[in-house]
């Protein structure tokens, strides 16, 4: 259901108090999720080992379903990070950084950022941190060539979900690039994490094989972060997102309008740890992963505000490039050049 771009959506006190209910922990729930999760992991880890000594066609194989189990891993550890995984506050502390070994995403710096964009996603202002980088369309227009292009091949599909899921996985996640204050602690926890990581890493290339090592595991990684980067572009690039400068910026709104709803299999769904529902997420993030849907079974009115797709409808995102704050929506590079063209024509005449 679409809204007017500029309608602030005003939500019932007793309607957000209702949803406290589910930002409860369940041990038995949480302890399944950890079991179910783990164990086909490093069973799958295993047989891609094995596999190498046929055809590396089935590790590849064996790596496409093993990075879906990598994803419900690093949800995990998303959750412990927004403390909802869990009550107790240490045993989330310590689950967190096992799952981050795993994912090779920092636990202390990445949950950190995430929380950074939770409080400001949508916010123009805060477009560099935990997010997409996004043009508008007037800066846009105002850049040299040079720039445009840049910004071009920045959004290009493949840099977009080929090179750019490898660098941010590989690079941008081991560099402290955020300079707030408030990262200062953090970044001793990156580079302590860079140590670890570095040991495990050099401890299983010398144990396994380095070839065999990485072959299993960065194919893993690689696949993992290709995944995890589509979901997040697919969470906030709909074409009626939510974009606002902080003078302007209303929470609910932006949780709401901000985020889609990715109604994926119920497979896809199980696999990803439920962040297809990423709009009660957002404006839960205490709600823990398991139980996002029957929040949203039992309380149906939070669909009303929000964009909801199929995986075929999220194809068509890719095109998405530059936010129109006039029209309030995503568009295309190509609809940008129509308009600009259409303008200059205008001033022509």
């Amino acid at each position: 259901m679409q809204h007017s771009p500029s309608e602030r959506i005003v939500l019932a006190k007793e309607k957000i108090l209702a949803l406290k209910k589910y930002a409860q922990e369940h041990k038995a729930k949480a302890t399944i999720q950890i079991i179910n999760s783990f164990l086909p992991f490093l069973g799958l880890w295993a047989l891609m080992y094995i596999s190498l000594d046929y055809s590396y066609w089935i590790t590849l194989g064996l790596g496409v379903v093993n990075a879906f189990f990598l994803v419900r891993i690093f949800i995990i550890q998303h959750d412990c990070g927004h403390q909802s995984f869990l009550r107790n506050r240490k045993a989330q502390k310590i689950i967190g950084y096992i799952c981050s070994y795993f994912s090779a995403i920092p636990f202390n710096y990445w949950s950190k950022s995430h929380n950074v964009h939770h409080k400001h996603n949508g916010q123009l202002e805060m477009r560099d941190i935990g997010d997409v980088t996004t043009m508008t369309v007037e800066e846009f227009k105002q850049m040299s060539r040079w720039g445009r292009l840049k910004y071009r091949i920045y959004r290009s599909p493949i840099v977009m979900f080929l090179i750019g899921p490898v660098y941010y996985l590989f690079i941008h996640n081991r560099i402290a690039f955020i300079k707030l204050p408030m990262f200062q602690k953090a970044k001793k926890w990156l580079v302590l994490n860079n140590f670890v990581m570095l040991a495990i890493f050099v401890f299983f290339g010398f144990l396994l094989g380095w070839e065999k090592f990485l072959l299993v595991h960065l194919t893993i990684l690689v696949l993992f972060s290709i995944i995890a980067i589509w979901f997040f572009y697919v969470q906030h690039q709909h074409e009626y997102t939510y974009k606002q400068w902080m003078k302007n910026w209303d929470y609910v709104t932006s949780a709401l309008k901000g985020s889609t709803y990715y109604k994926v299999p119920r497979l896809f769904n199980w696999l990803t740890g439920n962040i297809g529902i990423h709009h009660v997420h957002h404006l839960n993030p205490f709600i823990p992963n398991y139980n996002l849907k029957k929040c949203i079974e039992e309380n149906p009115w939070l669909n009303k505000y929000t964009t909801t797709i199929n995986f075929r409808q999220s194809l068509t995102l890719i095109t998405n490039k530059l936010w129109d704050e006039a029209e309030q929506r995503m568009i295309s590079f190509r609809e940008f050049y129509r308009k600009e063209k259409m303008q200059a024509i205008r001033v022509r005449s």
